[in-house]
C-alpha cells in the first residue's frame, strides 16, 4: 500500500496534563480498508491519543490529516463529519429507552418518525449481522448488545473510520467472535477500525497492522503477520517477559500440574467445600443463589463469569464480611460458615481481594507494617508480650527478597507504591502465613504484563505445595491459563464445570451467557 491508501496520518501528536506527558510526538497512521490495533498497557497513551482523534482532546501540539488534507478536529461533531466514530468502554445508552429511541436522540432526530429511525436500524443489523431489536429497552439487554447498539449509533452517522476501546473487556467469548466478524465486515467494505486493547492474542487474531506504545510513545508499528505474543510483550514493557509463552501453554492444554484431587473423587483431599450458599447483596437482592463448589488440595479451580453474577459477594462471604442466609461453608473439614473472619485466616484461609487499598493493605501503613501487622500476636515475632524486632526484620527482608519487591526503604507508606509491587505485597503478606486454601479476585486486574506473569507464576508454586487456590476472574486468558478446572457462575450459581483437559470455548462462552444446553442443543 502507497501513499495513496492512508485515510488517517496523525503526525507529532503531543498531549501534557497535569505532571503526565499522555502522548509525546507520536506518529499514527490508518490505511483504508484495515484494522489497525493500537497496544499497550494502562497509562500507555492509546486512548488519549484516539480522543484526540475523535475531538474530546485538543494536542498541544501536532497535525491530523485526513485523506492528505490537513484538518483541525475542535469536537466530536468535527470527527463525525469526516466520517470518525468513536465507541467508549462506557457506552452512554439511557436504560429506560428503547434502541430507537436512543439512536434518535443521540443523534438529535427528535423530528423523524421512531419507525423509520427503527427500520433503519433493522437494515443496519441485517448488513453487518448486528442482531439488535430497536423496540427493546437497552436496561433488558446483554452488555454485548448495548455494544451493539452504540455500534449501530456509529453506522447511523456513516461512520467510515469506527474507533473501539477495549471492547472485548466485558464480552462472552461468543459476543467477542461476533465482534470480530463485524470488524471484518466493516474491512471488506473498505472501512477502517482502531482497536485499542492491552490483549496479545486479540490483536494477533483480527488485526492487520499492529502499533505499540509505551509510556506515551510509539515504539513501532508492525505487520501482525510477522510478530508473536513474546515479540508483541517485549515491545510493551521494553524487556523479555518471562513465563509469557509458558503460561500460554497451560492455556492449550499443555503440561499441566496433576491435580491430586483426582483420586476417585476421593473427598480426603476436599480443602473447601461451599454447599448451596445463598446470599444477598445491599440492595436485597439475591446475590448468590445455592451455589456449589467443592475445592480440592493441589488444584487451581477458576471460577469464570460476566462481572456482576455474583463473583463479588462470592469472595466477600469466603472471607467473612457477608453472613449467608442459607448454606455451609466448610474449611479444611471444619464448619466456618458462622465463624468470624479471624478465625478463618486461623483455620488455614488466604483471601486476595480485588480492592487492593481497601481490603488487600492497610494503606496507612508502611510496607514493614502491613507485612507484619497480622504475625505480630505470634511466636516467634513476638516473646513473653515483647515484640522480636530482630526476627521481625529479618523476616521482611527475606520476604522482600523473595517476592522481588524493590525499595530502598520498607517504611515508605504502601501507598506510594506501584500497583505491581502492591499485588506482590499482598500476595506476600497472604502467602507467608501458609494458608491452605487461597481465594483471589481479579488478581491481576490493572497490572503490566511483567507483573501478571509474577503473579500467575506464585500461584502454581501455591499448587505445587498442595493449596487448593480458588481464582474467582472476569478475564477469562487468565483462568484458561491456570485452572485446572472451570466452573462458570451465572446470576448467582454454578452452572457448569470443566476439566481443563475438556475446555470447550464455545460452552463455556455460552454458559457465561446463561445458556446451560449442550454446544450442539444451542447450535
Amino acid at each position: 500500500m502507497g501513499e495513496s491508501d492512508l485515510l488517517v496520518e496523525m503526525r507529532g501528536i503531543t498531549k501534557i496534563f497535569p505532571g503526565v506527558v499522555a502522548n509525546d510526538h507520536v506518529n499514527f497512521t490508518l490505511r483504508k480498508g484495515e484494522i489497525h490495533g493500537l497496544l499497550g498497557e494502562n497509562g500507555a497513551g492509546k486512548t488519549t491519543l484516539m480522543r484526540i482523534l475523535y475531538g474530546l482532546y485538543k494536542p498541544d501540539e501536532g497535525e491530523i490529516f485526513i485523506e492528505g488534507k490537513k484538518v483541525n478536529i475542535r469536537s466530536p461533531k468535527d470527527a463525525i463529519s469526516y466520517g470518525i466514530a468513536m465507541v467508549h468502554q462506557h457506552f452512554e445508552l439511557i436504560p429506560a429507552h428503547t434502541v430507537a429511541e436512543n439512536v434518535a436522540l443521540e443523534l438529535r432526530m427528535r423530528l423523524l418518525r421512531l419507525d423509520k429511525v427503527a427500520e433503519r436500524i433493522r437494515e443496519l443489523s441485517k448488513e453487518y449481522g448486528l442482531q439488535v431489536n430497536p423496540e427493546a429497552k437497552v436496561e433488558e439487554l446483554s452488555v454485548g448488545e448495548r455494544q451493539r447498539v452504540e455500534i449501530i449509533k456509529a453506522l447511523f452517522r456513516g461512520a467510515k473510520i469506527l474507533i473501539l476501546d477495549e471492547p472485548t473487556t466485558v464480552l462472552t467469548l461468543q459476543e467477542v467472535e461476533g465482534l470480530f466478524r463485524f470488524m471484518r465486515e466493516m474491512k471488506s467494505r473498505g472501512n477502517s477500525i482502531v482497536f485499542i486493547t492491552h490483549k496479545l492474542y486479540e490483536v494477533l487474531k483480527v488485526c492487520d497492522r499492529i502499533t505499540v506504545m509505551r509510556k506515551g510513545k510509539v515504539v513501532d508499528t508492525v505487520d501482525a503477520s510477522k510478530v508473536n505474543a513474546g515479540i508483541l510483550a517485549e515491545m510493551m514493557v521494553g524487556e523479555r517477559v518471562e513465563g509469557l509463552e509458558r503460561l500460554r501453554e497451560l492455556s492449550v492444554g499443555g503440561d499441566r500440574l496433576p491435580v491430586k484431587a483426582g483420586e476417585e473423587g476421593s473427598k480426603q483431599n476436599t480443602v473447601l467445600e461451599i454447599s448451596d450458599l445463598t446470599v444477598y447483596n445491599e440492595a436485597g437482592v439475591k446475590a448468590l443463589d445455592k451455589l456449589t463448589i467443592e475445592l480440592f488440595a493441589g488444584e487451581i479451580l477458576g471460577v469464570a463469569g460476566i462481572a456482576g453474577n455474583g463473583q463479588k459477594e462470592l469472595v466477600e462471604t469466603l472471607a467473612g464480611l457477608r453472613v449467608p442466609v442459607s448454606g455451609k461453608i466448610v474449611l479444611m473439614g471444619k464448619d466456618v460458615t458462622r465463624s468470624s473472619a479471624r478465625e478463618r485466616l486461623e483455620a488455614g484461609l488466604g483471601v486476595i481481594f480485588d480492592d487492593r487499598m481497601g481490603l488487600g493493605i492497610v494503606s496507612s501503613l508502611s510496607v514493614r507494617e502491613n507485612l507484619v501487622i497480622d504475625k505480630v500476636h505470634k511466636h516467634p515475632f513476638s516473646r513473653y508480650g515483647f515484640l522480636n524486632n530482630t526476627f521481625m526484620e529479618d523476616f521482611v527482608r527475606r520476604i522482600m527478597s523473595e517476592y522481588s519487591i524493590a525499595l530502598p526503604n520498607v517504611n515508605v507508606p504502601a501507598t506510594t507504591l506501584s500497583g505491581g509491587n502492591i499485588q506482590r505485597l499482598i500476595l506476600a503478606k497472604v502467602f507467608s502465613r501458609e494458608p491452605k486454601v487461597v481465594v483471589a479476585s481479579e488478581p491481576t486486574a490493572g497490572l503490566d504484563i511483567k507483573a501478571t506473569a509474577y503473579i500467575r507464576s506464585k500461584f502454581v508454586e501455591m499448587k505445587r505445595k498442595g493449596v487448593g487456590v480458588l481464582i474467582i476472574s472476569t478475564n477469562l486468558d487468565e483462568l484458561l491459563a491456570l485452572s485446572d478446572r472451570i466452573a462458570v457462575i451465572y446470576r448467582g450459581r454454578i452452572v457448569g464445570t470443566m476439566e481443563a483437559k475438556e475446555i470447550d470455548l464455545r460452552k463455556i462462552g455460552l454458559m457465561m451467557g446463561g445458556i446451560t444446553s449442550s454446544v450442539e442443543e444451542a447450535s
